[in-house]
């Protein structure tokens, strides 16, 4: 009958807005060369891939078109949201465990993702297409996460991003960030991932498993609201607890759907 597969839309409450994100419920494990086919077929930011464990628990990976990655915020919420809310999913990153929040929302418990300061930092300016001046700090890690911090909101809202000059620059996946400039959001972002295929992401959990405990250090504070102001648009609610980052949103399905095929089984 085929493999079914459902896209959601996470990080928002609304079809058509926040980051779209294939799941697949697998009866059984597959192979990797099978589930990077599905992936840049259905050529979304990352699709998911959950199959059951004998302990009642889900080992999950996630894929973009191009490879496979580490952490996924949106394709995580998108998988517990289609397994009715909660889950407790084996992955590259450890245990990560989603609840059912209030007012439909659901809860991520993910690690905090640490970066430093970068010492004499190349201007990242002329390839977020900024004036000078207009990156104030940078941050990054050896996973390849870079944190540029723009001088304002309204920065990081009129990137024109050169996703080639980004590459040039070592740049994997970069997150820009500024304090928020609205009532209610505490920091605007925006996502740039040349390095996984994704020029520019929609929203990102994991990016803001860097911006909770960044806004945290600043500010004395552990919950914050972040907006992520790509053309799709989407928020995420960040509590930071230590090394661990709770990440809440809401999520939407858009379509389900099976593909004419069967996932052939691992090894």
């Amino acid at each position: 009958m085929g493999q079914p597969i459902t896209v959601v839309d996470s990080f928002t409450d609304v079809p058509f807005a926040g980051n779209p994100a294939g799941v697949c419920i697998l009866a059984a494990p597959t192979t990797e060369a099978w589930m990077q086919a599905v992936a840049a077929e259905l050529n979304l930011a990352e699709t998911a891939f959950a199959s059951p464990r004998t302990d009642g628990d889900v080992d999950l990976r996630w894929f973009t078109p191009e490879t496979e990655v580490g952490l996924c915020g949106h394709a995580t919420l998108a998988t517990a949201h289609v397994l009715g809310g909660a889950g407790r999913f084996h992955t590259a990153s450890g245990v990560l465990t989603c609840t059912r929040g209030e007012a439909g929302t659901i809860v991520m418990d993910f690690p905090a993702v640490r970066v430093a300061p970068v010492d004499d930092p190349p201007d990242w300016t002329p390839a977020l297409g900024l004036p000078p001046g207009r990156v104030t700090r940078v941050w990054a890690n050896d996973d390849g996460w870079v944190l540029a911090e723009a001088a304002t909101a309204a920065d990081v809202r009129a990137i024109a991003a050169d996703s080639a000059a980004i590459l040039a620059l070592g740049g994997h996946i970069v997150v820009v960030a500024a304090p928020g400039d609205r009532s209610g959001i505490d920091s605007v972002c925006r996502v740039f991932g040349p390095g996984v295929g994704i020029d520019e992401d929609p929203v990102t959990g994991a990016a803001h498993c860097i911006i909770g405990p960044w806004l945290a250090a600043r500010t004395g504070r552990r919950e914050f609201v972040g907006e992520q102001a790509s053309r799709r648009g989407g928020t995420v609610g960040m509590r930071v607890d230590g090394d661990r980052v709770g990440l809440t949103g809401r999520a939407v399905t858009v379509w389900e759907g099976a593909l004419a095929v069967d996932a052939p089984p691992a090894g």
